[in-house]
């Protein structure tokens, strides 16, 4: 159960931080603020973090107290759904996505070496 819980939390807190980034760009788009995309940046950043909590509950317990790695699961959940949520990333050429698929790789290897590390 608690594997379906840091799941769905980690899931929710990417997807409602890459919402957060993409209202976030267009907040100043056309030279004006726009606060209807500021309301949705601030509610959706404000959405994830309590996700991030949730999912940090499920970690610690799990004896994953290093900040470091509480933050990569974190900063994969988000860049996986900025590519996802903006619909950008199936327009990147091959080689970039190969980068980014890389770049997840490196933070897995990072989370499996200082995952338990205080």
């Amino acid at each position: 159960m608690d594997l379906l819980i840091l799941l769905a939390a980690t899931l929710a807190c990417g997807a409602a931080d890459a919402l957060g980034f993409v209202h976030a760009a267009r907040v100043w788009q056309g030279g004006t603020f726009s606060g209807r995309e500021a309301l949705y940046s601030a509610v959706f950043f404000q959405f994830g973090v309590a996700m991030y909590w949730l999912a940090l509950r499920t970690l610690s317990g799990w004896g994953v107290v290093s900040t470091e790695a509480q933050t990569l699961v974190w900063f994969a959940a988000t860049i996986i759904g900025v590519a996802i949520l903006s619909g950008q990333f199936l327009r990147w050429q091959w080689t970039d996505q190969a980068v980014a698929l890389g770049v997840l790789a490196g933070i897995a290897w990072l989370l499996a070496r200082t995952g338990s590390a205080e």
